[in-house]
């Protein structure tokens, strides 16, 4: 990767840092004391960090296409620090300082990726947990790639058309196996895929496209979240975030309204000082 795009991508996210996930919660949903379900995707090719939060380092050579797990963090403010991949924090200035917010209730999932035209942004979702109906499974696709508008196909037929970067859409369908591939919008075109999704009931399964066509890099990450079955075998919503991924040769694969792409970072170190102290 160029080093204009690497210090664009940095630029980028010291921008949004202050933000918050609070638009992202329905009014009246969350207490205060509400824990945040909060996954972090990076989906920028070509750059990796080192996070820093409170004085601790939270993730060390954080690599693009990496999804972390979800985490159950609490709402509070964090300081943020972050550096290039080996720096040393102890003489290095800071790519990015920020304190961020994480407020209560929401269950997202942070996008650091390329807009259509290949610049960096960042874009948080909010990961549907309501319930599935029985013998169900719900498919989300989100498109974050540097690519036109494309058509995802179910078995050779779309499911989703005309989808653009930085848009999501997501429908209900009966759980089991599928053949899926990603095609330039209007056309037999493939430009990710096929591979075999296995959709379990009660599951959402997420699919975002990233990376970049002029580079050659397009690839989907696949996030799954469980938990959301409807009666008789039903269980309280929500989600273990259990995850697959594959390149985009052999398989498949939202900092706007978030707390910051590695809000996560910060309620971790919050929590390993405290128990260092006790």
């Amino acid at each position: 990767m160029r080093k204009s795009r690497t210090t664009a991508v940095i630029a980028a996210c010291v921008g949004v840092g202050a933000l918050s996930l609070g638009s992202a919660v329905p009014a009246g949903a969350a207490q205060a004391d509400d824990p945040v379900m909060l996954s972090v995707f990076h989906a920028v090719p070509g750059l990796t960090v080192d996070v820093y939060a409170n004085g601790d380092e939270l993730l060390p050579d954080f690599e693009p296409g990496t999804l972390t797990d979800p985490q159950e963090l609490p709402a509070g403010s964090y300081d943020l620090k972050v550096f290039k991949a080996g720096a040393d924090p102890r003489t290095a200035d800071p790519a990015i300082q920020k304190t961020v917010a994480v407020p209560a209730g929401a269950n997202a999932t942070v996008v650091a990726h390329l807009s259509a035209d290949g610049k960096p942004q960042l874009d948080a979702f909010v990961n549907d947990t309501s319930a599935v109906a029985a013998g169900k499974s719900r498919l989300t696709v989100r498109h974050v790639a540097a690519a036109p508008a494309v058509d995802v196909r179910a078995n050779g037929t779309a499911v989703f058309k005309e989808l653009v970067n930085p848009k999501e859409d997501t429908t209900e369908v009966e759980a089991g196996t599928v053949s899926a591939d990603v095609v330039l919008a209007g056309t037999d075109t493939v430009a990710i895929g096929p591979a075999e999704l296995n959709l379990e009931e009660g599951t959402n399964n997420i699919v975002y496209a990233w990376g970049s066509a002029d580079d050659k890099n397009l690839a989907l990450k696949v996030q799954t979240i469980s938990g959301m079955h409807s009666p008789p075998r039903g269980v309280d919503a929500g989600g273990d975030g259990a995850m697959a991924s594959a390149n985009s040769s052999d398989a498949w694969m939202a900092w706007a309204a978030g707390a910051g792409v590695l809000a996560l970072a910060g309620a971790l170190a919050i929590r390993s000082r405290a128990r260092r102290d006790a």
